[in-house]
């Protein structure tokens, strides 16, 4: 089943690649590289960190050929219909919530430290997406005031939290997601943000 959601979170981002490179007016050829690029970036961020030799779509290219498939698949979608610009929002929410779950279990089937696990599902989330808007010339979701990688954040306590219960294994990626998607969403839906640091003039 993790197997199957990492390959769903996988093409999922690679939606939001080809959607935004689309936006930009891209080729096909550069619809491929921004989705794959954010499609496996997190993870092969999370591999490297923890030591995990050969990185995940090395040793399994299924991941290579789902990305650019889901790839062609949106680029072919977008040239014949227009798509709103709340579905990339949307999209990327469903993979933030997914790839938190599976960085969060990567790195405890590593043996790494609760923290650790936090910080890897957290970067496997959001770090694809950086490297998207990065290579598309825009300022990173991360870095936006809204809420993105606070909702990673979360899930990721979440997750080690209730693993370290004992909860059943189920329990823990089902509540965690989910926690990641509500809180991705709502702040998509009411503009949520944290607070922002606002030097005052002497």
């Amino acid at each position: 089943m993790m197997y199957f959601l990492d390959l769903f979170g996988t093409a999922v981002f690679a939606v939001t690649g080809s959607l935004a490179a689309a936006r930009k007016r891209l080729d096909v050829f550069g619809v491929m590289v921004v989705a794959t690029v954010t499609a496996i970036g997190g993870g092969t961020i999370r591999d490297l960190i923890l030591g995990v030799r050969p990185v995940f779509w090395v040793k399994d290219t299924n991941y290579v050929i789902v990305s650019v498939v889901a790839a062609l698949v949106t680029f072919v979608a977008a040239e014949r219909y227009k798509m709103p610009g709340s579905v990339l929002l949307v999209f990327d929410a469903f993979g933030l919530a997914v790839f938190t779950v599976i960085g969060c279990e990567v790195a405890l089937r590593e043996s790494a430290p609760l923290l650790i696990a936090v910080i890897t599902g957290t970067m496997t989330g959001s770090a694809g997406g950086v490297v998207r808007d990065v290579l598309c010339g825009d300022v990173p979701l991360i870095l936006r005031k809204e809420i993105y990688a606070t909702a990673s954040l979360l899930g990721g306590v979440v997750f080690v939290a209730a693993r370290s219960a004992g909860a059943p294994a189920w329990f823990p990626g089902c509540v965690a997601g989910l926690v990641v998607l509500v809180v991705r969403l709502a702040a998509i839906k009411w503009s949520l943000s944290l607070p922002r640091f606002i030097a005052r003039n002497r």
